[in-house]
């Protein structure tokens, strides 16, 4: 053999495996620079399928239980709302939605739960970001302040619907008050005013965790920016309106979804206060739903629920579309 050995496929795989390694410096061959990157393309490969197997196997348990716990149960929620019966299978199609949306109970559950959410929403959000700020600013003894505020989250809906039932009952300690003072003796959680009983017991309980998720927020927001702000002459308002909404965006979406949630859930405390068919303006639809449930009618109960996913999934794409807009606003 010469000097220079013969050129072969063999020698070029590995000149270039030498050139990858970085043992040899990158040749002008092009025959080895077409080896070279064609190594290095299997090379990215096999490192992006290994990366693949990784991620996957960290995300192979909880897609199982998502798809054991809530997939599958929705696709079969999906199947009986079609269907004749639970135990009728026939294709009947959109015969229970009908019964539902034309049932008169489906319509005042619906109107009551929007009702309630639209009225507890708003103030949850509203209430909790004053606080929040109010306790951010020099308040005194604002440690024990926040203490009360979430007491509530430590007591059970058992302890609270109690105390409510004893101040709010017809012989309870609200009336003791106003029937000798202005004679005004009403039977609060059977008359109009239970929806405002139920909503002050909804405020009193999520207030505390709403008003500590603004603190964090306001927590973090850079101070630098806000004294470089009114070192240029800006107000405490327009701070507020240009500055800390843009950092308090995402926790106030967050919090609405979450207070929206748990409007949705007030069913425990309605059912705890008044039954299973409470006054008409505390009948939600989790009162339908469990009324249904009880009278075996899955078919009609599978196509209500249904219909409430749907408005679920339509309310929250609003907050999304709402938050990204005004998250834009803000920047621009």
């Amino acid at each position: 053999m010469g000097k220079y050995r013969d050129f072969t496929e063999e020698n070029a795989n590995e000149k270039a495996g030498k050139i990858i390694a970085g043992i040899e410096p990158v040749t002008e061959d092009p025959s080895i620079r077409k080896k070279m990157l064609l190594k290095k393309k299997r090379l990215h490969r096999v490192r992006k399928f290994k990366e693949w197997l990784t991620f996957s196997g960290f995300l192979v348990p909880s897609l199982a239980g998502v798809t054991m716990f809530f997939f599958w149960p929705l696709f079969m929620l999906l199947q009986t709302s079609f269907q004749k019966s639970s135990s009728n299978t026939d294709f009947i199609g959109f015969r229970n939605y009908e019964r539902v949306l034309h049932n008169e109970a489906f319509k005042s559950a619906s109107l009551n739960t929007l009702e309630f959410a639209a009225k507890a929403v708003p103030l949850a959000v509203v209430l909790a970001l004053l606080l929040a700020i109010l306790l951010n600013s020099g308040l005194p003894g604002k440690s024990v302040f926040r203490s009360i505020l979430l007491n509530p989250m430590m007591v059970p809906v058992a302890s609270v619907v109690l105390i409510w039932q004893v101040f709010f009952s017809f012989n309870g300690v609200v009336n003791g008050w106003t029937g000798p003072l202005f004679g005004w003796v009403e039977d609060w959680l059977k008359s109009d005013y239970s929806q405002g009983v139920v909503l002050i017991l909804f405020l009193w309980k999520n207030l505390g965790y709403n008003m500590v998720l603004f603190l964090a927020a306001l927590n973090n927001i850079p101070n630098e920016i806000l004294e470089s702000a009114m070192i240029d002459g800006a107000g405490s308002f327009k701070r507020f309106f240009k500055i800390k909404m843009h950092y308090l965006s995402p926790t106030i979406f967050f919090v609405a979804i979450m207070s929206l949630i748990s409007s949705f859930k007030i069913f425990r405390e309605v059912y705890l206060l008044s039954g299973d068919y409470p006054y008409e303006k505390l009948y939600m639809l989790q009162n339908f739903m469990n009324n249904a449930f009880t009278h075996l009618d899955y078919s009609k109960l599978s196509a209500g629920a249904m219909v409430m996913l749907v408005v679920m999934v339509f309310i929250v794409g609003v907050l999304f579309f709402a938050e990204s807009r005004f998250d834009r606003d803000v920047e621009d």
